[in-house]
């Protein structure tokens, strides 16, 4: 006699709940990481503007600004950018969190810097 394979209906529930909180975990977090690799897109591209490699905080405050309201970037503001010259070139970077709830209490805290640097 051959023994029948599968999953049974409680592995199936099992399996679907451990699915259902991964894709509600990457739900909630996936939208500020992408967010924050678009902040750092961001920097480069003003790090690598002619106008941005002067460093002046106005030039690149406004360069942000006009980038992040195309791209909707909502978790920084322009005047938070830490400019720094590394030999002759210019980084900016930014320090932010972000916490994300998932359930109940539950809360993700995300730490970011992104640079122009890297």
């Amino acid at each position: 006699m051959r023994r029948q394979k599968g999953i049974t209906l409680s592995g199936f529930l099992m399996w679907s709940v451990v699915a259902v909180f991964a894709a509600l975990l990457l739900f909630k977090i996936g939208p500020p990481y992408i967010e924050f690799l678009s902040i750092q897109a961001q920097l480069k591209a003003v790090a690598n503007d002619p106008e941005g490699r002067s460093g002046v905080r106005r030039v690149v405050e406004d360069l942000f600004d006009r980038r992040s309201a195309i791209e909707n970037i909502s978790s920084v503001k322009a005047r938070d950018i830490i400019i720094t010259k590394t030999g002759d070139r210019v980084v900016l970077s930014f320090e932010y969190s972000v916490c994300v709830p998932i359930v109940f209490n539950i809360r993700a805290c995300m730490d970011y810097y992104p640079t122009s640097g890297k």
